[in-house]
């Protein structure tokens, strides 16, 4: 195993009894659980199944955790869509500043291509923060922002794969897809959500004060 990996591995295992340099969560956040339970969680950054293929720095649990603003504006669209008859999961939410680290030496290291087929097949990962597909300061980190699906709906690509496909109009996916990605569009938008182009799952919610990066360990 090449040195960067090791040393992201052995980041990421520093999770424990001890508290991150920023103890405890902010009082404006809460779990995503605590206010929308019906919200199914899958969170790819706390496993393996990820652009990195590993746990991600940060991630001590798979827990969402957004400012309360956020999660109760998720919550209202939750109950838009069950009156639909869908149902929302969670892939990513609130991300520690040093996950985002993790991504930069992640980016940096070209020996380390275990994951390339599945989420960056078309090109080099060292474009992926100039293409706009990671941020080196995201909105992840104040908490606002979220990555989400649709349960069971066809999306014409797979979360985090860094593409052009994955463009929320992307005219070469299927005519469901498209429906679907527009459904998922017009939910979040009611509720306040504005949808980053690049990215069909990425959502942020606008108009917060006081929004300010963080870098508490998610548990």
């Amino acid at each position: 195993m090449n040195a960067p990996a090791v040393t992201l591995l052995t980041l990421g295992s520093r999770c424990g009894a001890k508290a991150g340099p920023e103890g405890e969560p902010p009082p404006d956040f809460v779990r995503l659980a605590d206010v929308a339970p019906r919200i199914r969680q899958d969170m790819r950054y706390a496993g393996p199944e990820n652009f990195m293929g590993r746990p991600v720095p940060g991630y001590c649990a798979a827990q969402c955790w957004l400012r309360r603003e956020v999660a109760e504006a998720l919550a209202a669209v939750q109950k838009d869509a069950e009156r639909a008859g869908r149902s929302l999961v969670v892939y990513d939410c609130y991300r520690p500043q040093r996950a985002t680290a993790a991504f930069i030496a992640w980016a940096a290291d070209p020996s380390d291509q275990a994951m390339k087929a599945a989420y960056y097949p078309h090109l080099d990962k060292a474009a992926l923060f100039e293409l706009g597909y990671i941020a080196r300061a995201s909105a992840h980190s104040t908490g606002i922002a979220v990555d989400l699906a649709l349960i069971g709906m066809d999306f014409g690509t797979p979360f985090d794969l860094f593409d052009e496909a994955s463009g929320t109009r992307d005219p070469a996916i299927s005519d469901d897809a498209k429906r679907n990605r527009a459904e998922l569009g017009a939910l979040m938008q009611r509720r306040g959500f504005v949808n980053f182009e690049k990215e069909w799952w990425h959502f942020t919610l606008e108009g917060l004060s006081g929004v300010a990066p963080h870098d508490f360990e998610v548990r």
